[in-house]
């Protein structure tokens, strides 16, 4: 998705949808504060605020890859630097100190695992299928997109499937968890990932201008001023800071940064139980914290409320923008590009200890080594899933890349 391709309704209210998200998000809010404590209310807030963030920006990761694999435009990547270099300059020493305004705090910090390796690739390929990563799944399913919903829906099914056999990959070979904030400090660290930030920004400059000669520039906006604020888009690089600002927030708030999809195999599992099954057998949901959110209410989940709060937020930027008109005209090849993608996302997610989300975002943004081997395998089962698009959705090799996914 483009600046271009917004068309923003002549006022900033909400239609219909967009009044049935706020009322969700505020009302909720006051139901989940009520019931599990008022941190809980807040992040469902918190999430509406990501949620409209990510639709207001169009700020998505898989187009972003997809233009810069096929051609070697590099202005998403970089917006995914600075929002990267933002988010260690304020997760670091927050970290280093364990706490945040008197509240503990601890980073998303995972092994470095042959189940990263696979798991990130496997992601990267369905981030293509399905059209979307996890955030992007979210905000563009709850902006109205159908096809998105069939990727959610194949999401939750894969993060469930992969709970069964998650006992498997974790007797695989694995090196221990490596935090550049406990192994050098938090300094140095950020010194250091702002130094490979900077890198892979300059790598996206030399190849852009390379094959281009000049650099993208975001098209004008339609709207200035608060009237750009309520509609959009927002320019992509004020998204990206945004998201960093607000994964801080569900650090403070939360105890621990911004994840996803951890609540869709918990979805998933609680659709198994309905099915018959019993999903508390398997080894995933027999650690204490996995079992203790299977025994409990979705909405006792931090990462479930969040996300029902994204696609709440979505919806109502979509409103807001006069965008939210659902179509269920949906390609058999792009539903069957759907269903594959979700599946290889859910499952790629789980088994890799995170998404773009959990494990690159949130796993960068805590000094974990494994958020940068998440990226390397991500970024390859892209460059796989790239070439796999114009036999589900009919685009030509070598042709000008679709960016309608927003994702």
């Amino acid at each position: 998705m483009t600046d271009a391709t917004f068309r923003p309704a002549p006022t900033a209210l909400p239609g219909g949808p967009g009044l049935a998200a706020l009322a969700a998000l505020l009302l909720g809010s006051l139901a989940l504060g009520a019931a599990y404590g008022p941190r809980q209310g807040a992040l469902l807030l918190l999430g509406g605020a990501l949620g409209l963030t990510l639709y207001h920006a169009a700020f998505g990761f898989t187009s972003a890859w997809r233009v810069f694999i096929l051609e070697r435009r590099g202005r998403g990547l970089r917006a995914q630097m600075a929002m990267l270099a933002l988010a260690v300059v304020l997760f670091f020493p927050a970290l280093s100190a364990g706490t945040l305004f008197g509240q503990p705090v601890t980073g998303l910090v995972s092994p470095l695992s042959t189940g990263v390796v696979v798991g990130a690739f496997l992601f990267g390929i369905g981030m293509q299928m399905g059209g979307g990563c996890a955030s992007g799944t979210l905000f563009t399913a709850g902006g109205g997109n159908a096809r998105m919903l069939v990727t959610l829906l194949f999401f939750v099914v894969g993060s469930a499937l992969a709970t069964v056999h998650f006992d498997w990959w974790l007797s695989l070979p694995a090196l221990q968890p490596v935090s550049l904030v406990q192994t050098l400090g938090p300094l140095p660290g950020i010194a250091v990932s702002l130094a490979l930030f900077a890198t892979i920004a300059a790598v996206t400059l030399f190849a852009e201008r390379r094959r281009h000669g000049a650099l993208e520039t975001e098209a004008a906006p339609a709207t200035r001023g608060f009237s750009r604020f309520a509609r959009g888009p927002w320019p992509l690089v004020a998204g990206a800071l945004a998201l960093a600002v607000l994964n801080f927030v569900t650090l403070a708030l939360a105890g621990r940064p911004w994840g996803i999809t951890s609540a869709f195999a918990l979805w998933g599992a609680k659709g198994a139980e309905i099915l018959g099954f019993e999903p508390s057998t398997w080894a995933y949901w027999q650690t204490p914290a996995n079992a203790r959110a299977l025994s409990q209410s979705v909405f006792a989940d931090i990462t479930s409320v969040m996300d029902f709060g994204i696609i709440a937020g979505a919806m109502l930027a979509a409103s807001l923008a006069g965008r939210f008109s659902p179509s269920l005209r949906i390609p058999l090849r792009s539903l069957m590009a759907a269903v594959l993608g979700g599946l290889l996302l859910g499952y790629g997610a789980r088994i890799a200890y995170g998404c773009n989300i959990g494990a690159y975002f949130s796993g960068i943004a805590s000094g974990s080594l494994h958020g940068w081997l998440w990226l390397v395998a991500a970024f390859a089962g892209n460059a796989v899933g790239v070439r796999l698009r114009p036999f589900f959705f009919g685009e030509r090799r070598g042709g000008r890349v679709a960016r309608g996914d927003g994702a």
